[in-house]
Parts: structure tokens; C-alpha cells; sequence
């Protein structure tokens, strides 16, 4: 499975659709996620479920909590836990406008 779309942009993995929903969003991020191997195998599957996670900050880091990635099929032993905080890849900025701290200008 290729994780380009048709038209040359990126392929979503999987979408909080029910977040936009139940709530009202001001802002958007992008943020990346550093997952095991087996992670990535299954979300390359679709096997991620989005519906409770959320994202907190803890000791100026975003971390990604309750968000389930299902055991990858062939994986052995060495296999993920399906629910665990993964780490998400934000600027610091962007961390500081979550925090709330002012924005530094060099």
C-alpha cells in the first residue's frame, strides 16, 4: 500500500472526524508521530482508531495519548502495545502557542 495518493499529495492515515463534530476547532496542526516498526506497518493497513485520543504537553513535549494502532498481523514478539503515549513532532514554536507562551521575534 503506498502511502502517496493518485493526485501526488499524502495519504491520511486516519481522521478524528467525530472531534470536528463534537467540538468546535480553532486551530489546525500538523504534527508528525514517532512510532516502533510494527506501528508503522499497521497504520499503513488502517488500523488506527483516533476516536479518544487527544494530545497534551508535558515538560515542554506534545505527546499523543489514548490513540490505538492494532497489532500488526505478521509481528512477532517484538510486537507493539496497541494503546501507549507516542511522542508527536511539533516546532517549538508551535509547543510555546500551545503552553501559551509569547512568541519570541529574532
Amino acid at each position: 500500500m503506498n502511502t502517496k495518493s493518485k493526485d501526488g499529495g499524502f495519504k491520511i492515515l486516519s481522521d478524528n472526524r467525530s472531534a470536528g463534530h463534537n467540538y468546535y476547532l480553532l486551530e489546525r496542526f500538523e504534527a508528525g508521530l514517532v512510532l516502533t516498526g510494527t506501528e508503522v506497518k499497521a497504520a499503513k493497513d488502517g488500523k488506527v482508531q483516533l476516536k479518544d485520543s487527544f494530545a497534551e504537553i508535558v515538560g515542554n513535549e506534545a505527546w499523543l495519548s489514548n490513540a490505538h494502532i492494532s497489532q500488526y498481523s505478521h509481528g512477532n514478539r517484538e510486537n507493539h502495545e496497541p494503546v501507549r503515549r507516542r511522542k508527536l513532532l511539533l516546532h517549538r514554536r508551535e509547543i510555546d502557542k500551545l503552553i501559551g507562551k509569547p512568541g519570541r521575534k529574532a
